[in-house]
């Protein structure tokens, strides 16, 4: 299948980029086409200039190739941290720049309601870390960056897709046995897309 990796992390070094090239290595070696794309390292200005959001519907996609590679995608992989409870400004971005009309979704007549245009996406493999403990994220928060991706994002403009969750909680303190075991289940994840 077709994969898009999207990388969210400033640091090169991080736990995310880690996670980035095991997702990567596992998914080629299965025999998928893989496309990675760094968020970072590609120079995306995640704010859209007030000219930009005028012309929003009227204008093609900001990136073209970026575009192009996520309406092929069928499995899309997602690794980013979880910043104060939602997406780094360059994921955010991202989502306002390419996840746009004519690309991941058409707005029905009238403009009430939107037509979804993802419709080879078949998984979305969301790989996050964050320094808040879990029952912080669950109880408290009630999961804010996976109820968006799931309902907000995803259902909307590509609703055969399955999502994938994985966070990584309480990530500035993760041991390398908890690592080991967090990079597990996302290989298992991963080797089992079908």
């Amino acid at each position: 299948m077709n994969v898009l990796i999207v990388i969210a992390h400033p640091l090169q070094d991080s736990l995310c980029h880690g996670l980035a090239r095991m997702a990567e290595s596992v998914l080629a070696e299965a025999g998928h086409t893989v496309d990675r794309h760094d968020l970072y390292q590609s120079g995306l200005h995640p704010a859209l200039s007030a000219e930009e959001r005028r012309d929003y519907y009227r204008t093609p996609p900001y990136d073209r190739a970026a575009a192009a590679a996520l309406t092929e995608a069928e499995i899309l992989v997602l690794v980013f941290p979880t910043w104060w409870f939602g997406f780094p400004a360059v994921l955010k971005g991202w989502f306002d720049r390419i996840w746009m009309p004519g690309v991941a979704f058409d707005h029905a007549p009238g403009g009430e309601t939107i037509r979804p245009r993802l419709m080879k996406l078949r998984h979305v493999v969301a790989i996050t870390t964050l320094g808040a403990p879990r029952l912080v994220d669950w109880l408290v928060m009630r999961q804010p960056v996976k109820r968006v991706l799931k309902y907000g994002i995803i259902a909307p403009c590509a609703p055969k897709a399955r999502l994938h969750y994985r966070a990584l909680h309480s990530a500035e303190t993760v041991t390398a046995e908890r690592h080991a075991g967090f990079a597990a289940s996302i290989r298992s994840v991963l080797v089992g897309l079908r």
